[in-house]
This record gives structure tokens, sequence and C-alpha cells, in this order.
């Protein structure tokens, strides 16, 4: 038996003003993704900029919104699409995996929103979920679509610097957030449906070999999420449904429990702070962005893309 592990509470960094809610009972997203549940905004997607703000995507209407370190809300664009994962390249460039239209990118200064990838081969992606970069400038990035239990066939892929796609696994049950440790030799991936995580060894050609369960979770209203990573290679895991984000070590041990003060939606997770120790979390139900202050500091992405 692990240790109960600590509990940390968070507060409140920021909530999406009234005048970005929308009411529209009809949206497509919602009517699926919700059951057709009122849906004025379901935010996503936190990643910081080299200035300290913060960008998140909200689906159900296709915005992408940048938040000022003291919590002030601008809206970067709006577009036909579905935005879910996003992530900051280190020359600014902003990547977007779009349900709707797969790999895009955002230019934050025109708001202009461009397709990088929107299908393999002839195939249309199922449904893009989130990507990562890794240190040379791969991008990984899952395609989830409405897979489950019911249809184990979530993918996961990676975008190579000069173009080459190549397909990870594909036998995912909903795959979701997605995060490499510390010396990029290991993908971890949210299953959200089959409530793991799975632990992906990459070999020195890329491919994938012993993939396995890095931890078996539970909770009836979600699962497994977004994902970051440390740097002492503990693993954080976004909990949608249990208004909680973990922390595991390396070896899988429970080492915080970090719950949320709104709602239960918490979806995805990033770090930033001057000391980049600090936990934003994304409460969607809410449109909350919560924050807790942690020991140890989140791991610097270092694409180069």
């Amino acid at each position: 038996m692990y240790a109960a592990p600590e509990v940390i509470q968070t507060e409140v960094f920021a909530c999406l003003p009234d005048k970005f809610r929308r009411k529209d009972p009809d949206n497509a997203w919602a009517v699926v993704n919700r059951r057709g549940l009122p849906t004025d905004s379901f935010i996503e997607g936190p990643s910081f900029d080299r200035n300290g703000n913060l960008y998140i995507v909200d689906i159900p209407y296709g915005r992408v919104f940048r938040i000022s370190p003291a919590g002030e809300f601008t809206l970067v664009a709006e577009y036909d699409g579905e935005p879910n994962g996003l992530k900051i390249a280190r020359d600014g460039r902003i990547f977007i995996t779009d349900y709707r239209h797969g790999l895009m990118m955002l230019e934050p200064d025109s708001g202009k929103v461009t397709n990088v990838l929107d299908r393999r081969w002839s195939e249309r992606f199922k449904g893009v979920n989130d990507l990562v970069f890794s240190s040379s400038g791969d991008i990984y990035f899952t395609d989830q679509g409405q897979t489950g239990m019911h249809d184990p066939t979530g993918r996961v892929y990676r975008l190579r610097v000069d173009g080459t796609l190549d397909l990870i696994a594909g036998n995912v049950p909903s795959p979701n957030g997605l995060v490499l440790n510390c010396s990029e030799h290991i993908l971890y991936v949210a299953a959200t449906r089959g409530n793991a995580i799975w632990r992906i060894p990459l070999m020195p050609d890329g491919t994938a070999s012993k993939v396995g369960i890095f931890l078996q979770l539970s909770g009836s209203l979600g699962g497994p999420d977004g994902l970051a990573m440390d740097e002492q290679d503990n693993l954080v895991i976004a909990h949608a449904g249990l208004g909680t984000a973990w922390i595991f070590s390396r070896l899988g041990e429970p080492l915080y429990r970090i719950r949320s003060c709104k709602g239960l939606a918490t979806t995805n997770v990033a770090y930033g702070g001057p000391d980049n120790k600090n936990l934003y979390i994304t409460e969607s139900e809410t449109g909350s962005i919560l924050v807790a202050r942690l020991p140890v500091a989140g791991r610097l992405m270092a694409s180069h893309r």
C-alpha cells in the first residue's frame, strides 16, 4: 500500500469574463460532448508564452484567449473550428490540435489560423486532441475522436520536423493528453475512457515497444485528461470529473492530490510563474483557471521548431 498523497488546495487565478460567454443551445460540439447541457464555454489547452501570458482555447466556439499575468483576457482568434490542445514553440509559433480540422498553427499577432496537417495519407483524423513537442522539434499528438472501450482505435502520432508522419500506437481507448519524460525515451498518454495512463517506451529508431499501463485510475465521471512533467520526472495528471490534479513519481507512487476549489472538470495543466513552480489548471465547466503552488518546478519544453 502506498502512503496517502499530500493534499494541496487551489485558488482561482482567473475566470472567463461574462462578455465572452456564449449562449448557443444548438452548438454542435456541446450537443454531442456535453449531451446538450447549456455550455457558454469549455476551456482547455493551457500553455505559457515567454512573456508569462497564458493561452487557452475554447473548444465549442473556436476561440483562443490570452490571459495576462494579471488575469486579464484578450481574444486572440475566433475561427470555424474546435481547438482542443495548444502548445507554444520556442520561436513563438502556436500549434493547435483542432478536433474538426487536424493540426493547425496560429499566428498570435494577426490571429490567423492555418492548417498544418489535416489527414494521414487520404484518411481524415478521427478528432485530434492534444500535443507535445520533443527537444528535436518533433510533435507528438493524439487522435481521439469518439473512441473508447467500445472502440479502442484511438491513435498516437509523431510528426517529425522533416514532415514524416509516424503512427506510434493505434489501439488506445480515447487517447488524450500526452507528455515526454525528461530524457524523452518514455511517452506517457492519458487513455481517458480506459481510466489509465499508458507508458510508451520509444526505441532508438522512434518506434514503440513494450507498451504498458503505468497507472490504473478510477472514477466514473471522466478520466485522466491533460498531462505535464516536472523537473524530477514526476507526472502531473488532470483528472477530469474528479476535480483533481494528481502528481505521481516516476515509479507510480502518489505524491500529491491537488483539489479544485471550483468544479469537477479539471481538464488540463501547465506550469508557470517566475520560477515555474505554479501549476495552472483549467476547470472547463466554470471557465476558470485555478492555480496551486508546488515544491518542484515544471519541465520546460525545449522545442526549437
